[in-house]
């Protein structure tokens, strides 16, 4: 069977980060949520998403297919529903379609002539910005059991300081020498080729992904994610980090999700909690305003390729779009538009030509291309978001 993960309604709420990839591209736990169906599935999966991203995210459509819904991750009752659909079946949680079978020739979906089989069990769905980190504890249990099982762990080395071994993964190629990995409060997963510099202290659950790194003497609190080629230090607590991006200096990052190919200056902060202690809000693509999280601590949403110089100072509950550059004394706007440039005195719009020189180095140090799919996504996102920016 051919199975496509679709972006669904959840796509616009949890933007900026799908302003450059679709939804089942978003890291959450240990892998992103194409990955999680692509191992429980046993198949490459492609996805249906916007227009302008399907160039570097192809769809592949055969006779029969079954969509997916990719704000949901998949249980194991769930996956066994998925397989064994038909024609005419469709999966509904509540009023939200989850899966249904479809055929190449089908024009239009009518689930009026349907058989709807209910899923009610309880299951994690990435709908806001803010489940890619209030969720990510649950994420990472689940990842870690599904990912250990009946498998060995590499050697925990005789220098690290340990609280519950039984609780640690690492994989071939790890380095981590004098280091305090505490799994007592959650799993730890060390993926392949990572590095734990020394003195650093790990609280669980917490996942470093492949060829990821944790800078010296850094203090990190789970839930945290740390994305392929990325690298963490200073403190950290709760925090997913896509992959390729960079947090690798003094400072304090909590409640927040960072995008790929970001960057945070050294001795910048963000503040998770609001002095007066109410619920956070964040700025809403889709309302244009700024709406209630029902959390108390949430922090940084940063879209790709968006920077900042050091000593940055974020407010508590701040949205950062794609490709913004931010500097200088003070706290900027906690709504911070796409290819803006400056900070809490004001900003300007950051012209591609300058976005896209900065972007093709960053890449380079890295061994990937910044290529005409990067550069015609980005241009989409300037021209889709100027409306945010004041020219």
């Amino acid at each position: 069977m051919n199975y496509i993960l679709f972006d669904g309604p959840a796509r616009n709420a949890l933007l900026p980060f799908t302003f450059t990839r679709p939804v089942a591209d978003i890291l959450v736990g240990i892998t992103t949520i194409r990955q999680k169906w692509e191992m429980r599935l046993g198949s490459t999966i492609t996805t249906i998403t916007e227009d302008y991203l399907s160039e570097k995210y192809p769809m592949v459509e055969m006779e029969e297919n079954i969509m997916i819904n990719a704000s949901f991750l998949p249980t194991e009752n769930l996956v066994n529903l998925i397989q064994d659909l038909t024609e005419n079946q469709a999966i509904f949680s509540n009023d939200t379609v989850v899966a249904f079978y479809a055929k190449e020739n089908q024009d239009d979906i009518d689930f009026d002539t349907y058989e709807i089989i209910s899923f009610t069990e309880p299951c994690l769905t990435i709908e806001h910005t803010w489940d890619i980190f209030s969720k990510n504890d649950a994420a990472i249990r689940e990842d870690f059991r599904f990912l250990t099982e009946d498998r060995k762990s590499q050697p925990i080395p005789k220098s690290v300081n340990v609280i519950a071994p039984e609780n640690i993964f690492i994989e071939e190629g790890a380095k981590l020498e004098f280091v305090t990995l505490n799994a007592s409060t959650g799993p730890i997963y060390i993926g392949k080729n990572t590095e734990i510099m020394e003195n650093t202290v790990i609280r669980g659950p917490f996942a470093l992904c492949e060829n990821a790194q944790v800078k010296m003497g850094a203090k990190v609190y789970g839930a945290t994610t740390v994305g392929v080629g990325s690298r963490i230090g200073g403190e950290v607590k709760n925090a997913v980090i896509f992959a390729n991006s960079n947090k690798g200096h003094e400072g304090f990052l909590g409640d927040s999700v960072l995008g790929e190919w970001c960057n945070i200056g050294a001795d910048s902060n963000n503040s998770n909690l609001k002095n007066n202690y109410e619920e956070v809000k964040l700025w809403n693509y889709e309302t244009e305003s700024f709406s209630k999280t029902g959390l108390q601590f949430c922090g940084l949403m940063m879209g790709d390729h968006s920077k900042c110089g050091i000593n940055t100072m974020f407010n508590t509950g701040t949205v950062v779009g794609v490709s913004a550059n931010i500097f200088g004394s003070g706290y900027p706007r906690n709504f911070i538009p796409s290819f803006s440039w400056g900070g809490a005195s004001g900003f300007t719009t950051y012209i591609t030509k300058k976005a896209f020189e900065t972007a093709r180095l960053v890449m380079s140090r890295r061994n990937i291309a910044f290529d005409e799919k990067e550069a015609a996504i980005l241009e989409h996102v300037f021209e889709e978001t100027k409306k945010w920016r004041k020219e």
